[in-house]
Order: structure tokens, then C-alpha cells, then sequence
């Protein structure tokens, strides 16, 4: 009974670290998750944001021209829940800081006792061995911290339109997984973009979208062996040292 109980706790143990060395994957590719509605995930929230009044688009009697159009005929781009829209993601971040610190501080305190309850300081001398009240300190501190970084990230993805907000702007949704041997790298771009920054080609960068939301990870053999073990993560989570 006790070894089916600690099976069933390292099997939802397992289950619960994101699919990291999940025992259901041994001698087994990572499997992939099924194409579907983003608005179906568990986790998918709708996105609330400050709206400005609405108001009615003007309209110009007997016109061909059809308000908000980039084109004579049609608008190529992107424009309603369900349309597609292509998220370029072009990260280059270099950051390098560097902090020294020093401190130090010391003291000194005398205070002499020349009577107390009609002792003279002689007799308090003769029975406390000491005239006076001495203490002294002193402490130094010495820090010193280094921080470099150098990420980069450039890829395409194509994101889905799930809702349009009161004031025409887009809330976006793109995933994308990748599987090459028993390795399965995931994307994940979300955030909301304005029609007027979606290119002529449907495109938008991820520099144009608020609230950006971007995931670049995987799971995997390579990722299991660069994972540590979840009795070393318990360790490193609870130990004061």
C-alpha cells in the first residue's frame, strides 16, 4: 500500500513540473499538444483595457471608399476575430552593470563614575577594579557585483486575432511548436496591437505590441539533463545555507 502511495505521488509529482522527465514520456518523443482555439486554453484570460469613447467612423454619401482602408478595393490585413497575423520577434538585449561597494565606521565611548550613593570613586574603583565605563567597535563592509548579458532572439510567428476591443485595437495569440528527435521547442507570443502598425504584408513587430507576452523554451531529453532534479530543487528551495 505505501509503495503504491509513492508511486502515485512521484507520478503527479511529475505530471505537476511542466512535463519536465514526465514518466509517461520514457522511451517516448515529447508529445504535442493539438491544434485548437487559444480561447479554449485553461489559462486564457480575455484582456481588459482603458477604452476611449466610441464613435462612429464618418461617411461620405455615394463613396467607394471604404473607411479605414489601405487599399482601393480591400484591406489585405488583418481585421477581426480569426484572422491571421504574422509576429516578427527580434530581441537584441545587451546589458552590463557593475556595482562596488565599501563601508566602514568605528566608535569609541569613556565614561567615568565619580560617586554613586555617597561611594567616592576610589571605593567604586576598589570594588568594580574599573573607574570608568569603556566600550569600543567597529565594522567594515565590502560588496562587490558584476552582471553581463547577451540575448538574442529573432523568429516568425503566426498569431491569431481573438479579440477586438472597443477602441479597434487587436489582442493576438500566436503559438508554435517544433519537434526535432526527442526534443520539442515551444513558442508563445501574445499582446495587443494596433490595426495601423500591421504592415501591408500583415506583419507586426513584437516592439509595436503592449502587454507583449513572449515565451522561447522546450521540453525534452536536452532540456532534462540541463534540469536539476526535483530533490535538488526541494534542497535548494528550503536549505538556509
Amino acid at each position: 500500500m505505501k509503495r503504491s502511495l509513492l508511486l502515485l505521488s512521484l507520478l503527479n509529482l511529475s505530471a505537476c513540473n511542466g512535463g519536465i522527465g514526465s514518466l509517461s514520456e520514457i522511451g517516448h518523443p515529447p508529445a504535442m499538444t493539438r491544434t485548437q482555439d487559444p480561447t479554449r486554453d485553461t489559462a486564457y484570460r480575455p484582456v481588459t483595457m482603458p477604452m476611449p469613447p466610441l464613435q462612429p467612423p464618418p461617411v461620405e454619401v455615394a463613396s467607394l471608399w471604404r473607411p479605414g482602408s489601405r487599399a482601393f478595393f480591400k484591406d489585405q490585413r488583418a481585421a477581426q476575430v480569426g484572422d491571421l497575423v504574422t509576429v516578427i520577434v527580434d530581441i537584441t538585449d545587451n546589458a552590463t552593470m557593475v556595482d562596488n561597494t565599501s563601508a566602514s565606521g568605528g566608535g569609541n565611548e569613556s565614561m567615568g563614575i565619580p560617586s554613586l550613593f555617597g561611594f567616592h570613586g576610589k571605593a567604586i574603583s576598589h570594588i568594580t577594579s574599573s573607574s570608568a565605563l569603556s566600550t569600543s567597535s567597529s565594522n567594515s563592509n565590502t560588496a562587490t557585483g558584476r552582471i553581463s548579458r547577451n540575448e538574442t532572439v529573432t523568429v516568425r510567428v503566426a498569431g491569431t486575432i481573438t479579440q477586438v476591443l472597443p477602441n479597434g485595437n487587436f489582442v493576438v495569440v500566436g503559438r508554435q511548436e517544433v519537434r526535432v528527435n526527442s526534443e520539442l521547442r515551444e513558442l508563445q507570443v501574445t499582446g495587443v496591437v494596433r490595426p495601423q502598425d500591421i504592415t501591408a504584408d500583415n506583419t507586426v513587430t513584437h516592439d509595436r505590441m503592449a502587454e507583449a507576452r513572449i515565451s522561447y523554451g522546450g521540453r525534452g531529453q536536452l532540456t532534462i539533463l540541463q534540469t536539476p532534479r526535483y530533490g535538488q530543487q526541494l534542497l535548494d528551495a528550503v536549505a538556509p545555507f
